[in-house]
């Protein structure tokens, strides 16, 4: 894909098995309601940062599995001999400072899981908010969630609008036209 190339235009030229359009058709601007998905998005755009998105959608099978399902409960309770693991682990991305912030957000999310009575809750109680507003909030909140995490984590799961364009039909699907 070109930098002038739109994802919507770019995976409109993609045959139907392929990750990207898989990812686009099914996935990207969709509202998620369930916790341990929210968390497994935010988890995948932390691991995205400085690579490629088809690596991501490569790896996310071994992420989920590495990461216990994305069940941010149990993701709170890693320790060193886990965080070992995950250095070792060749099916995943192996970035010290990520896996971390990983297991440092999936313990703020259970704690405002405790508040809130979610994740879901806690993003819906501050939306609508502005992207520069939703960026100070994560990066007070995360580690390892800066302008451009944020924004695709909140695009992918429906906070923010521009996942498609308006031509695009999974636009149109979202938006019931």
């Amino acid at each position: 894909m070109n930098d002038n190339e739109s994802y919507c235009n770019y995976v409109a030229t993609l045959k139907t098995d392929n990750l990207h359009k898989i990812y686009h058709d099914r996935k990207y601007g969709f509202a998620v309601n369930n916790d341990n998905e929210l968390f497994g998005r935010l988890l995948l755009e932390i691991n995205q940062a400085g690579l490629s998105w088809i690596t991501i959608l490569k790896k996310e099978y071994n992420l989920k599995k590495a990461y216990a399902n994305f069940d941010v409960g149990v993701v709170s309770k890693f320790n060193d001999e886990d965080i070992l693991r995950l250095l070792n682990d060749k099916g995943i991305i192996r970035n010290k400072l990520k896996i971390k912030a990983i297991i440092n957000n999936a313990q703020v999310i259970v704690e405002m899981q405790k508040k809130y009575g979610s994740f879901k809750n806690w993003l819906d109680s501050n939306h609508p908010m502005k992207k520069n507003d939703w960026i100070n909030l994560f990066k007070s909140t995360f580690k390892f969630t800066g302008g451009q995490i944020t924004n695709e984590f909140l695009m992918s799961t429906g906070y923010l609008k521009g996942a498609h364009e308006k031509s695009c039909p999974i636009y149109k699907k979202l938006n019931n036209y």
